[in-house]
């Protein structure tokens, strides 16, 4: 299984980013796909999620100013990311997660760094 992040940089205040993630040795469409951020000296967070049916949530603190979305087809999910702030700072991870026989399943991409400074 591979997830491979890419589309992090270093941004003004306010700018956006477009993060994708490519999926590989998974039931792509039978997965739920999540980002998650880490930033300096803090624990891992969520910051969205998509089901594999397309149901979408959102952390608040993204609410009205991220967009998660995916192709199943090309096996990818995206983080498309407006109004970014310093507090956004933060190695973006990709994520799939599968229940299935009563287990969770998570696989787990190198991230991404996303800087947003003047």
């Amino acid at each position: 299984v591979q997830l491979q992040a890419s589309g992090g940089g270093l941004v003004q205040p306010g700018g956006s980013l477009r993060l994708s993630c490519a999926a590989s040795g998974i039931i792509f469409s039978s997965n739920d796909m999540r980002w998650y951020r880490q930033a300096p000296g803090k624990q891992r967070e969520l910051v969205a999620g998509i089901t594999s049916g397309g149901s979408r949530n959102y952390e608040d603190f993204v609410k009205g100013r991220f967009t998660i979305s995916r192709d199943n087809t090309q096996k990818m999910v995206y983080l498309q990311m407006n109004g970014l702030t310093p507090e956004d700072t933060a190695v973006y991870y990709c994520n799939a997660h599968k229940y299935s026989n009563r287990r969770n399943f998570d696989y787990w991409g190198q991230g991404t760094l996303v800087t947003v400074s003047s």
